[in-house]
């Protein structure tokens, strides 16, 4: 296994070059014991401060081309994936399902930034942090989450953690005054690029519920949230629920109409078979009618004998 020459550190102090010499001292082999991706899904993931890899065995630096051919069963390889996951939907959960299958032998951490560092570089939440870290816990793909990720990843965090790459999509992340977060990563060659999912994100549900805010807080009012709790105003509460009532109205008058419809429908059928039945009696009371009083029929015959 390659292992880091002493020179192999970049100026933001991660490692960044390999040396395929052993080192000069012998050391005992050292079993890995690090965590294992989930086998089951019968449980939710487990937060990182409850199963921080202890494992006492050197955690040697990987090249991407060395984890994509597979690493020990004892040794996953650790990818690490950050966000806000706010409104947690299916192009986060895409994208973790990237990052979980990089490798043939993936251990997938998640980092998922606190509210006080969400609120501060990039806006308020719908959803608190408690409700993100949760969000993620039951995602599929993850095998470990890590509460209150920092902003930009620090050698120190990397080290603690036993991060091999970090997975993000490939467009420069421009925050908290750098011009890509992710820059030092990638300049270490720990950066793996997922694609993002075009057509959904959280600024675009964000975007529909404001578009249609009116048909949501009428919709919740019917569900017995209250004004207060909505923060709706008298005015407009009470132009909701009039709305509400003129469509309940609407409903009625509908329900009513299609009845209505349905009724005429039957009596037409029952019209319609009426008559047909009293063509056919008709026709066939013309009929006896002819055999009795015809110029051929049988009382004809009588009167002239």
């Amino acid at each position: 296994m390659p292992v880091l020459t002493t020179d192999a550190e970049s100026e933001t102090g991660i490692p960044k070059s390999l040396s395929n010499e052993p080192p000069s001292e012998t050391m005992e082999e050292i079993e890995h014991t690090c965590p294992q991706p989930r086998l089951t899904l019968t449980a939710p993931a487990p937060f990182a401060d409850e199963t921080s890899c202890q494992c006492q065995a050197p955690h040697e630096k990987l090249t991407i081309a060395q984890a994509r051919l597979g690493t020990p069963v004892d040794r996953p390889v650790r990818v690490y994936a950050d966000g806000i996951f706010d409104l947690f939907h299916s192009g986060h959960a895409r994208a973790l399902m990237q990052a979980k299958t990089l490798f043939p032998n993936s251990y997938l951490l998640v980092g998922v930034c606190s509210d006080d560092l969400t609120h501060k570089f990039k806006g308020f939440t719908v959803m608190n942090e408690a409700e993100r870290y949760e969000a993620l816990r039951h995602c599929r793909y993850v095998d470990e989450v890590i509460r209150d990720a920092p902003w930009t990843l620090t050698p120190e965090f990397l080290e603690k953690h036993k991060i091999d790459f970090v997975a993000h999509d490939d467009i420069p992340y421009s925050s908290a005054g750098s011009d890509d977060v992710y820059k030092h990563i990638k300049e270490a060659g720990m950066f793996v690029p997922t694609q993002r999912t075009e057509g959904i994100s959280t600024s675009d549900i964000i975007t529909r519920i404001v578009r249609d805010y009116d048909v949501y807080a009428r919709r919740n009012l019917q569900r017995g949230y209250t004004a207060k709790e909505l923060n709706v105003s008298f005015i407009n509460e009470k132009k909701y629920r009039f709305q509400n009532q003129v469509d309940k109205m609407k409903e009625k008058v509908k329900n009513v109409e299609e009845k209505s419809k349905e009724f005429v429908n039957r009596v037409e059928e029952k019209s319609h078979d009426l008559i047909q039945k009293w063509e056919e009696k008709s026709r066939e009371f013309i009929g006896n009618f002819l055999e009795l009083f015809g110029p051929d029929g049988a009382w004809i015959e009588r009167t002239d004998v």
